[in-house]
C-alpha cells in the first residue's frame, strides 16, 4: 500500500469538501430573514436551523476521527460527503421550517464524518517539517469559507432563492467525490473500540446545555430551563469523569492535553468558532431589517474581510513554521475583538456604509492571524496514531465553540430585542424591512449583541499569549528566543 502519495493534490481534493461542510455553517446566516419569512417562522426557530447543523456536526466528532483510524479516513470521508450532498439536496427541498431542522441534522452527521478525516489526512501523508505549511493551508480554508458562506448566500437567495444555498451543495458535493476518489490515498488502518457510553454522555450533555440556553428566552428562563443547563454541565463533568477513570480506550484520550499547545489551542478554537458563528447573525438582521439591504447587499459588507483574507492568508500560511504562534495568533484574536466592537460602535440607522466596511476589513485581517496559527499549533507534535483522536478533539471543539455562539446569540438577540420593547416574535420581524420608529430599538438590540462574541475572543487571546514555541522551530540556529521550554509540558 502506497502511504506517501503526492501530499498537495490530496489536500486540495480534501480541502475542496472541507471547504463546503465550513460553508454552510456560516452560509445560513444571510439567508435567515428571507428564510424566516417564507417559512412563517420566528426568529427563535431560525436560529434552530443553524444550531441543528451545528450541533450534529459537533457531537459525533469525536467517534467519527475513530472511525477514520479504524476503517481508513478516505473510505469515511467518502460516505460523509454522500451524506451531506443527499442531506443538502433534502435541505432545499424542505417546505417548513421543522423538516428543514430535521434535514439540517442529517447534513450535520455527514459533516461530522467528513471534517476529522481532513485533519487527519494531512497529520499522516505530510512530514513534520512539511506539516505547519499544509495546515496553515488547511486553517486558511477554514477562515476563508466562514467568509464566503455569507457572501455566496447572499447571491443565491437572491438570484435563484433561499433553497438553492443548499442545492449547490449537489453538484459541488459530486465534484469533491471524484476528486476524493481519484488523489487521495488509502492509508493504513488502526484497530479501536468505540465508547458508546462515552457518546452518550458528551451527545445528551451538549444537547441540553444548548437547548437550554438558545430557548431560555421562550421559557422565561424558567426553573425547567436552569434544569436544562444544569443537567448539560452535570453529564458533560461525568463524561470528563468517566474518560478520565476508564480502562479501555477512552472517546478524549486525557493524554493529548498534556501537551501545552495542543490545550491552548483549543481553548482557542473554541473562542474563534464562537465568535464567528455570533458576530453574523446580528449583522445580517440589522443589514436587512434596518438598513433595507437586499440578502446580496448586505452580505457585500463582508466583501473587505474576505477579500483580505484571501490576500494575505498564503503569507501568513508561510511564516507558522518560522514564528512564535503566540505573536501571530495573539495579534489575530485581538485585532478581531477590537474589529467587533468597531461594527458594534457604528451599526446605527443613519451610518454611511463605507463605516461599516473599514471593521469588516480589520476583521480579515485579523482571522488570517487565528485560523492557521491555531491549527498547525493543535497538531505539530501529534505522533500518527494519535491523529484521528487528536483532530476529532480539535474539530468538536470548534464545532462546540460554533454551537454555543449560535445558541447564545439567538438568546441574547431575543432578549435585547425584548429589553428594547420589540420581542422576538414574528409580527416585527418578518417584514422585510421594518418601519422607521423601529430602527433604533432594533439597531442598538443587533449592535450591543455583537458586545458577546468580541468579549468571548478575550479567552482566545489570553491563551494564545501562552503558547510555547513548537519543537521544529526549537531546532533553528538563529533561534534566541528565551521562552524555549518543551512545547509539550507547561
Amino acid at each position: 500500500m502506497n502511504t506517501k502519495p503526492e501530499p498537495w493534490p490530496a489536500l486540495w481534493a480534501l480541502c475542496l469538501g472541507f471547504f463546503m461542510i465550513m460553508v454552510d455553517g456560516t452560509i445560513v446566516a444571510v439567508a435567515n430573514p428571507v428564510i424566516m419569512r417564507e417559512l412563517d417562522s420566528d426568529i427563535n426557530s431560525v436560529v434552530w436551523v443553524t444550531s441543528a447543523y451545528l450541533l450534529a456536526y459537533a457531537v459525533p466528532l469525536l467517534v467519527t476521527g475513530r472511525l477514520g483510524d479504524r476503517f481508513g479516513p478516505k473510505r469515511v470521508y467518502l460516505a460523509g460527503l454522500v451524506l451531506f450532498t443527499a442531506a443538502s439536496l433534502w435541505c432545499g427541498l424542505s417546505g417548513t421550517i421543522e423538516v428543514l431542522i430535521v434535514a439540517r441534522v442529517f447534513q450535520g452527521l455527514g459533516a461530522a464524518l467528513m471534517s476529522p478525516q481532513t485533519m487527519a489526512v494531512i497529520t499522516r501523508i505530510f512530514p513534520p517539517e512539511r506539516r505547519g505549511a499544509a495546515m496553515g493551508m488547511w486553517g486558511a480554508v477554514a477562515g476563508v469559507a466562514t467568509l464566503v458562506g455569507p457572501l455566496a448566500g447572499g447571491a443565491l437567495v437572491d438570484g435563484l432563492g433561499w433553497e438553492w444555498i443548499f442545492f449547490v451543495n449537489v453538484p459541488v458535493g459530486i465534484l469533491a467525490f471524484v476528486m476524493a476518489v481519484r488523489l487521495v490515498p488509502n492509508l493504513e488502518t488502526h484497530s479501536h473500540t468505540f465508547d458508546l457510553l462515552g457518546v452518550a454522555l458528551s451527545g445528551a450533555g451538549m444537547f441540553l446545555l444548548v437547548f437550554g440556553i438558545q430557548e431560555g428566552n421562550s421559557y422565561d428562563w424558567s426553573a425547567k430551563v436552569w434544569g436544562f443547563i444544569v443537567a448539560g454541565v452535570v453529564l458533560l463533568v461525568v463524561f470528563v469523569l468517566y474518560q478520565a477513570r476508564m480502562r479501555g480506550e477512552p472517546l478524549v484520550p486525557l493524554d493529548l492535553f498534556r501537551d501545552r499547545n495542543f490545550s491552548l489551542a483549543n481553548v482557542g478554537i473554541v473562542s474563534i468558532g464562537f465568535a464567528v458563528t455570533a458576530m453574523t447573525l446580528p449583522l445580517m438582521f440589522y443589514a436587512q431589517a434596518v438598513r433595507g439591504l437586499s440578502p446580496t447587499g448586505s452580505a457585500l459588507l463582508m466583501v473587505p474581510m474576505a477579500l483580505f483574507t484571501g490576500i494575505l492568508a498564503p503569507f501568513v500560511g508561510r511564516l507558522v513554521d518560522r514564528v512564535h504562534p503566540r505573536y501571530i495568533a495573539g495579534t489575530g484574536f485581538a485585532l478581531l475583538a477590537i474589529a467587533l466592537l468597531w461594527m458594534a460602535a457604528v451599526m446605527t440607522p443613519d451610518s454611511p456604509t463605507w463605516s461599516l466596511l473599514l471593521p469588516s476589513a480589520l476583521m480579515g485581517i485579523a482571522m488570517t492571524g487565528i485560523w492557521s496559527p491555531l491549527s498547525a499549533t493543535a497538531t505539530n507534535q501529534l505522533a500518527p496514531q494519535q491523529a484521528g483522536a487528536g483532530s476529532g478533539v480539535y474539530n468538536t471543539n470548534r464545532q462546540i465553540g460554533a454551537v454555543l455562539g449560535s445558541a447564545a446569540i439567538g438568546a441574547l438577540m431575543t432578549s435585547r430585542l425584548a429589553a428594547e420593547g420589540m420581542g422576538g416574535g414574528s409580527s416585527e420581524m418578518n417584514a422585510a424591512v421594518l418601519p422607521e420608529q423601529l430602527h433604533e430599538p432594533f439597531a442598538t438590540a443587533m449592535a450591543q449583541s455583537v458586545w458577546l462574541p468580541a468579549a468571548v475572543l478575550v479567552v482566545g487571546l489570553v491563551a494564545s499569549l501562552f503558547f510555547a514555541r513548537p519543537r521544529s522551530q526549537l531546532k533553528k540556529p538563529a533561534d534566541t528566543d528565551p521562552d524555549t521550554a518543551d512545547a509539550t509540558h507547561g
